[in-house]
């Protein structure tokens, strides 16, 4: 009987718009700051309430559609705030695979 160390777990999260579940490295996380402010977060370790979005358009457009980060935040975000999750979602790939 071989022991060895054992593989590191990868934390799961779920994409707040298609609800499928993945690697938290894989995915982009959005914070609702202490000061109310909602910003995407590149380190995953910002101080707020976060929520996970694949880096994808198709994923950025239905989060930004509906109530969805108004929910998983549990705050209205302001519109500059939304316009900047926005432009920082038409940089991505229009689908996962895809290059920009």
């Amino acid at each position: 009987m071989a022991t060895g160390a054992r593989p590191r777990r990868q934390p799961q999260r779920t994409c707040i718009a298609c609800r499928a579940e993945q690697g938290k490295r894989e995915l982009v996380r959005i914070v609702r700051t202490p000061e109310g402010r909602v910003v995407v977060d590149l380190t995953g370790r910002a101080n707020g309430r976060g929520a996970y979005i694949h880096p994808t358009r198709e994923c950025w457009e239905k989060a930004l559609r509906g109530g969805t980060i108004k929910h998983a935040l549990r705050i209205t975000p302001a519109v500059d705030d939304v316009e900047a999750l926005r432009a920082f979602g038409l940089a991505l790939p229009a689908k996962e695979g895809d290059s920009v």
